[in-house]
This record gives structure tokens, C-alpha cells and sequence, in this order.
């Protein structure tokens, strides 16, 4: 089993730095999620502005994909590719997720997005999404197990009547953009490893309105839901402490 890193107070300090452009990058890219707007538009903005602030978007070229935002629009999950093809219209929800990497270490985050006036189950499909993530880092405490976070998530989102996919996961980030351990979104608590003061986790929620289960386009990147109905996504980078989780992925006032 692979070695779960923990983190100096001076690589903390680094990804602070990282997180900070990263929320920015994706509040950018929410701002810009309006209608008659291009998903290559909304990309190339956020590739400039990590550009702009000293670092480089994690996600570019990463296993070869080919985008520096993942921008998903309604029944895609997560991984939808920025296209100029793309065009947003009213109603649509839009699932941002970003990337940036300074000094050697990588923020990651995202959010889901209405494009103008939505109906009211996608608005509450993003809120639920939103509100699981808190919900689950009430458990991102030392001495509690990463499937405490899991479970939290879980709990609440099948109790708002949503589905959780299980094909995809949170992960540690760091030095990498995928780092262990694995943060699922479903499961059993009291499993997996115990949190300890200087972790680092992507912690994302991805929820669907019907089942859970999603398929690959053949692209093989763009992820949607089986049954065609809507996901959404929500996820920040947090720091495990000595007491409350610290929200990594935050913009400056």
C-alpha cells in the first residue's frame, strides 16, 4: 500500500498558495457560465488566469486530456471536454472542476454551476451536492477513518432521494494530483485509513438525480449518467488539523 504523504508546514504553505489561485480560477469560471457562452471560452479563461497568477493548470495534458478545466454541462458527470461546439443555454447546469499547480504542488477543486434560470429539482440537486461535502468534512478530523467522511456523504444525499457514483472517487493531492488514499463518496464508516494532522484530500462529492451508474463516452474522458438525467459536482482541497478541517480551495476577499 502506497504511503499516505504528510505534509510540512512550508508545503502546506504551497498549497495554500495553490488552493488560493485554484478557487479563484474555478469562481472565474462560474462567473463566466452564462448563456450563448462557449465551454472552450470558459477554458481558455481559466488557462490564462493560472497562467497569470505563476501557475500552470494541473489538468492540461494530464494522461493526455486535453482541456485545463473538466467542464461537464447537465448529464455529464465529470471529465466533459471544453469545445467550442459547446454552447450554454439557459436551464443548463455546468459542472466546472480546476486544477493549478505553484510551486510544485497542485489545488483541485469544483462546483456546479445554473446557466440563467434552472428548474427547481437541478437547483436542488447542486445544493444537495454542495451541502454533502459539508456534511462529510465533519469528519475530516484526526482520529477519525477516511470512510467517516464516506459515510457522511452518503447519508445525507440518499436521504435527499439522489444517488452517489461509485465508479469515481476523492483522492489525496500534493505533490501530485492524484495521491493517496482514495476518499470515496459511499460506504460503511469506520474503514480505510485514520486521518492524521498534515493530510491533504480532494474531497468530491459527484450526484446524480437517478442511478447511480454512468458511462464513458468515446472520447474516453466525458463520463455521463446511464439513465441521461442530470449529476452534479462539488469539491475542495482541505488540510487535516489538529482541529477543524482548513478549506484549502478558497479565493481571497
Amino acid at each position: 500500500m502506497e504511503l499516505i504523504s504528510i505534509k510540512s508546514p512550508s508545503e502546506i504553505e504551497k498549497m495554500r498558495r495553490a488552493g488560493r489561485i485554484t478557487a479563484a480560477a474555478r469562481a472565474l469560471a462560474g462567473k463566466m457560465v452564462l448563456p450563448g457562452v462557449t465551454t472552450l471560452e470558459i477554458d481558455t479563461a481559466v488557462r490564462k488566469f493560472i497562467r497569470s497568477q505563476g501557475g500552470e493548470p494541473s489538468f492540461l495534458g494530464y494522461a493526455g486530456y486535453p482541456g485545463s478545466a473538466c467542464i461537464s454541462v447537465n448529464d455529464e458527470v465529470i471529465h466533459g471536454i471544453p469545445s467550442k461546439k459547446v454552447v450554454l443555454k439557459e436551464g443548463d447546469i455546468v459542472s466546472v472542476d480546476v486544477g493549478a499547480c505553484v510551486d510544485g504542488f497542485h489545488g483541485d477543486c469544483a462546483a456546479t454551476y445554473p446557466c440563467g434560470k434552472v428548474s427547481p429539482e437541478a437547483e436542488r440537486l447542486i445544493a444537495v451536492t454542495e451541502q454533502s461535502f459539508w456534511e462529510g468534512i465533519k469528519f475530516a478530523r484526526v482520529g477519525y477513518r477516511v470512510s467517516d467522511i464516506s459515510h457522511a456523504v452518503q447519508q445525507y444525499v440518499e436521504a435527499q432521494g439522489f444517488s452517489l457514483v461509485r465508479d469515481y472517487v476523492g483522492h489525496g493531492v500534493g505533490a501530485k494530483l492524484h495521491e493517496p488514499p482514495e476518499v470515496p463518496n459511499f460506504g460503511p464508516a469506520g474503514h480505510g485509513p485514520r486521518l492524521m494532522a498534515g493530510m491533504t484530500l480532494a474531497v468530491e462529492p459527484m450526484v446524480n438525480q437517478g442511478t447511480w451508474e454512468v458511462k464513458v463516452m468515446k472520447d474516453g474522458w466525458t463520463v455521463k449518467t446511464l439513465d441521461g438525467k442530470l449529476a452534479a459536482h462539488y469539491e475542495n482541497s482541505i488540510l487535516i488539523t489538529d482541529g477543524e478541517p482548513e478549506i484549502l480551495t478558497v479565493a481571497e476577499e
